[in-house]
């Protein structure tokens, strides 16, 4: 699980109007696409900085840097005095140093967790304008670069700012995994005279011919996608379980209470009956504290994570079922 991010410093102004769309220099994705190949291993995350300005609804990322990997026993280590110093040194160079978000590596599509939720409602809390960039290395690598940006909604953002996440709170807020995060379209846009170099580049160097794009093999990939959709199905049945175990108890707890006072009234009318003072008053609340309920933040947060595996599945099958289309029309122009 990836570990919480704090934003080292907001931005000098809140923009107007909405982000509505992110415009990232080409070098920026290269640099998160370098930063995952030398630090990233296997199921690894990997995260950095997104450093940029606002232009009117448009976020511009144009630079960034990566967090240093470290364990837990770097105690004396202080990522939010990292941040600063590293934008510090920006300032001085003269490049942009504004604070507008973060990236993240995925592994198979798996990001939509409480850890991310928290940091992102940290930066967007303290930079309105915040994004959080998710890179998946394993799609990058079938042949399409797979990046997107994302932010929380308004509706989540007033969520975790009361903190209220009983399902009334969530059910008052109206809040389902549909309305947790928005995607925001992304423009990777190059200068005129990086897109000349790589137009001079690719003369000089051509790339060798590869056919591993037509591979009809998939399994790997589905089967890996499938056993994790399968691990959060699991996940959310578990959590059912647990919320109508809950509302059991809620409701057994309310039969003896009501018994109780009943017993107590009767009583009450005897003694009275009998010329005795009634029985003193009790305070039935603290008699029969109520089960705590469980959070329903991490079963909306399953459910997102349910709907982006189905997604990457719907998408990947959707990519083969066209090979194979393809590859019969071949075989049979070939017959």
């Amino acid at each position: 699980m990836a570990s919480r991010r704090e934003p080292g410093t907001a931005a000098a102004a809140t923009a107007e109007l909405p982000v509505k769309q992110v415009q990232i220099d080409g070098l920026v994705v290269l640099k998160i696409i370098k930063h995952y190949q030398e630090e990233g291993h296997g199921s690894e995350v990997v995260q950095g900085v997104l450093l940029g300005l606002v232009v009117d609804d448009r976020l511009e990322i144009t630079n960034c840097f990566p967090f240093p990997q470290h364990t837990e026993d770097d105690v004396d280590f202080d990522e939010v005095q990292y941040q600063m110093e590293m934008m510090r040194s920006l300032r001085h160079v003269n490049i942009d140093h504004l604070h507008v978000g973060w990236y993240q590596s995925t592994y198979y599509g798996t990001f939509v967790s409480r850890a991310l939720l928290d940091s992102q409602f940290s930066y967007q809390h303290a930079i309105e304008e915040s994004v959080v960039l998710i890179y998946d290395p394993i799609k990058t690598a079938q042949g399409s670069l797979s990046l997107k940006a994302y932010r929380l909604t308004p509706k989540l953002m007033d969520v975790c700012k009361e903190k209220d996440f009983s399902a009334e709170g969530l059910k008052k807020a109206s809040i389902a995994y549909e309305h947790m995060f928005e995607e925001v379209p992304i423009v990777i846009k190059d200068s005129h005279l990086i897109n000349v170099l790589i137009w001079e580049l690719d003369k000089k160097a051509p790339v060798a011919e590869k056919h591993e794009l037509l591979s009809l093999s998939s399994s790997n990939h589905l089967e890996k996608s499938l056993q994790l959709l399968m691990d959060r199905v699991d996940e959310m049945s578990q959590d059912i379980v647990k919320y109508n175990t809950y509302l059991r108890n809620a409701s057994k707890q309310q039969q003896q209470k009501h018994q109780y006072i009943q017993r107590r009234q009767q009583e009450n009318i005897q003694r009275q009956s009998r010329g005795e003072p009634s029985l003193p008053e009790e305070d039935v609340s603290k008699l029969f504290k109520p089960p705590v309920p469980p959070p329903r933040m991490d079963s909306l947060l399953i459910s997102g994570q349910i709907n982006t595996y189905i997604q990457n599945i719907k998408e990947f099958t959707s990519q083969n079922l066209g090979k194979l289309f393809m590859a019969e029309a071949l075989q049979d122009q070939a017959n």
